[in-house]
């Protein structure tokens, strides 16, 4: 059944559409997070070991880990999708957002969406979680690399190389962490309407 739904900008989608909307969205942000942690191991090897960079990091090794990167970016989000489409719509209904978001749409679902948020939650942490470390083991090693360059030039070229990347990983995994990451997270349609747009919009203009 092609059930419609209104949006809050009185734009009408069919169901099916809305679902495909949340899945293409969701892979984007999901695969986006993995692909801002191979970004980080990419500065690292530039910067740790810059003489053997075009051996590291091979034209192999860098379509495996975009690869990697889509697929990781799909899964969770798959998973998401099966049991979204096994909850319960009646009528016509109002989505709270811009777009098809996860949790605006099972939110005016009539079913119990207790292991979908949970599902979320336990997905959003894990990517968040895994992607931070590789993010944060690698930014770690880039310090104490540039605090061993004598020549501030040369220092500050290497934290330049580093400068958009850095903040876009701050807005996109803050934005993710506050939402996403939180148990029984109590924040307003308008709070999660405002932050997605810097995870969905505004990070990738950012985005280097």
């Amino acid at each position: 059944e092609n059930k419609i739904w209104r949006a809050r900008s009185d734009k009408e989608i069919f169901y099916a559409s809305c679902m495909l909307q949340y899945f293409l969205s969701c892979t984007a942000v999901v695969t986006e997070s993995f692909l801002l942690a191979v970004m980080a191991y990419d500065c690292f090897v530039a910067i740790c070991n810059p003489l053997l960079y075009t051996v590291a990091m091979s034209l192999r090794l860098c379509a495996l880990l975009v690869a990697g990167s889509y697929f990781s970016g799909m899964f969770g989000p798959l998973v998401l999708l099966c049991y979204a489409l096994q909850l319960n719509f009646s009528g016509y209904n109002v989505i709270n957002h811009f777009f098809c978001e996860y949790t605006a749409l099972i939110a005016v679902s009539s079913s119990d969406i207790y292991i979908p948020q949970l599902l979320l939650f336990g997905f959003a942490t894990f990517n968040e979680v895994s992607t931070l470390l590789i993010i944060l083991a690698s930014y770690a090693f880039i310090f104490v690399t540039v605090l061993n360059i004598r020549s501030a030039s040369g220092r500050h070229k290497a934290f330049s190389t580093c400068a958009s990347h850095l903040t876009a990983i701050t807005i996109f995994h803050g934005t993710i962490l506050s939402l996403d990451c939180v148990p029984n997270s109590k924040n307003s349609w308008q709070t999660v309407k405002v932050a997605s747009v810097f995870y969905t919009v505004a990070n990738p203009m950012l985005n280097p």
